[in-house]
């Protein structure tokens, strides 16, 4: 069960890797329409105005279609084969399951306490997805009638049927059951959502009541579930979907931009809905302490080699939020660091609570700026400027306890010890040799000469016990989530480490193998390999 999940939840992280680039945009053209910053230029009906609005009616699609991108992003990471069918299917199936509510709504509605007649958002209950007046679901409706799917995607795609029905199968087929089993799990939707809805509103509630302490309850459940791949799951309901505010923190935010840049008062007081969006502040200041100290405590010999490790993974931390790579690098090392890395960012987004520094800040200093700093510092460069000192106070915190931590008890973080490591690497052709999966001079030459990433892969695949020993995998925006058959045909930590990795996660039967920013390239090779091998 707990490999599903991980799965899952890596799955679904999909879509938020579109943020970035919406988010830049939101953020600026938010800056350039509001004419109490920019003044007459961006008054509507300018030149200036209508273009940047044509930009921002771009930008807010990603946000303004959170539920059908993740119903079409699930299957990438969960189906087993023809991953963009079932992308297909799982839409056109959504999209059923959206109109069968909408019209058991409208006839029924009263049956189940849903009055059909009222506008769309606000206590409703009702939203407005792909132009269907439905329930609102959100993101876990979404997610749900995915995964639903994707399970008959699985089961039936290769269904055998007679050569005269031969036009009904493949996604015909998953589509036809999809028609049918919609119509029972339409009816169920309406009947048990508002329960389960409410059950979410109890933890929403007890986070947000608690004020202060609440942020940093979130904050620090969510770095603590880091290690098993799950923290998706604690904050992707308050950040994507409507358990805070209707379409989700994110969303909700964005669309407040302009009046939130054209007030002047306290942004915990515009704002407080935000409050829970902290994470990010251990991201972009935690990260350089942690680093700092293991260059501090680093042998002298060792200093230069974990410099150069240390600012790539910093940086990586810093801009883009993905911290992955340096809590992975001690993570395992010594886990009690972890722990205490865990509290002090839970402090950290207390302690920026208690100063009135709110907003979007869950990823790293692009979405930061974005979302916060470029359309909201004319009027709130004070609360940004104590959000500063704030950070820097704590990159001085994270450096001197993790240093004397370290020290103290000798943990054996990067640059400590002068063994060398003693994990093999073996070539391509002892990989075939090994493994009985010989290939045709053609794709043997193709292999020869790939790049970086191929390499990476192969070894990747050597040290996880070869394709025999994978049962699936899927990949998240750092790391491959692979789940072997056998983990004891896993190699060590060691070897990954060599092979250019920053280590891996394992739990059970799930590997979770940390490559950093440029797991996509070696996924795709990765996933390449075992077709070949197959």
């Amino acid at each position: 069960m707990m490999e599903k999940i991980q799965k899952f939840g890596g799955a679904m992280f999909t879509p938020v890797m579109l943020f970035a680039v919406s988010a830049l945009l939101i953020g600026f053209g938010t800056l350039f329409t509001t004419e109490v910053i920019m003044g007459p230029i961006a008054s509507e009906g300018t030149i200036w105005f209508g273009i940047w609005d044509m930009i921002l009616s771009g930008a807010w699609v990603v946000f303004n279609q959170l539920p059908l991108l993740f119903a079409i992003a699930l299957p990438i990471g969960l189906a087993r084969k023809q991953n963009a069918r079932a992308s297909m299917e799982a839409f056109v199936i959504y999209l059923v399951f959206l109109n069968y509510v909408s019209t058991i709504l409208k006839h029924w509605g009263g049956t189940f306490g849903v009055d059909f007649s009222q506008e769309v958002g606000g206590a409703s209950g009702l939203a407005m997805i792909a132009n269907i007046k439905t329930l609102d679901m959100g993101m876990m409706g979404a997610l749900a009638i995915s995964g639903i799917a994707i399970w008959i995607h699985n089961r039936y795609f290769d269904k055998k049927l007679p050569e005269a029905l031969g036009v009904f199968k493949g996604s015909a087929f998953v589509l036809g059951v999809g028609f049918i089993l919609m119509i029972p799990v339409a009816f169920l939707a309406v009947l048990i959502w508002p329960k389960i809805q409410s059950g979410m509103n109890v933890f929403r509630d007890v986070i947000l009541n608690s004020g202060t302490a609440g942020v940093g309850i979130f904050v620090l459940l969510e770095r603590l579930l880091i290690p098993f791949g799950l923290h998706h799951l604690l904050y992707a309901p308050m950040f994507y979907d409507s358990l805070v505010v209707p379409g989700g923190i994110y969303a909700y935010w964005a669309q407040n931009l302009p009046e939130i840049a054209a007030a002047t008062g306290s942004l915990k007081e515009i704002a407080p809905y935000a409050q829970l969006t902290a994470t990010g502040w251990s991201k972009i200041f935690g990260c350089v302490g942690v680093a700092l100290a293991f260059y501090k405590t680093a042998l002298p010999e060792n200093k230069k080699k974990i410099a150069g490790l240390m600012i790539p993974v910093a940086l990586t931390a810093v801009l883009s939020g993905v911290t992955e790579p340096i809590e992975f690098t001690f993570l395992f090392i010594a886990p009690q660091l972890f722990v205490v890395h865990a509290v002090l960012a839970a402090i950290l987004s207390m302690v920026m609570n208690l100063f009135g520094v709110v907003g979007i800040y869950s990823g790293g200093v692009i979405e930061m700026a974005s979302l916060n700093w470029i359309p909201l510092a004319a009027n709130h460069w004070k609360t940004y400027l104590v959000m500063l000192v704030i950070g820097l106070v704590a990159i001085a915190v994270w450096y001197f306890v993790f240093t004397f931590l370290i020290e103290k008890f000798d943990f054996k973080t990067p640059g400590r010890t002068s063994d060398k490591d003693s994990a093999k690497l073996y070539s391509k052709k002892e990989y075939r040799e090994r493994n009985n999966t010989s290939k045709d001079g053609a794709k043997a030459d193709k292999k020869a000469t790939g790049d970086k990433f191929e390499t990476m892969a192969d070894q990747i695949l050597i040290g996880l016990g070869g394709p025999d020993n994978i049962k699936d995998f899927t990949n998240c925006v750092t790391r491959l989530r692979v789940n072997v058959v056998d983990p004891s045909k896993v190699e060590s930590d060691e070897y990954f480490k060599e092979i250019g990795t920053y280590g891996t996660a394992k739990n059970g039967n799930s590997v979770h193998v940390i490559v950093g920013m440029d797991i996509q390239y070696v996924a795709d090779a990765f996933g390449e390999n075992l077709e070949e091998n197959e």
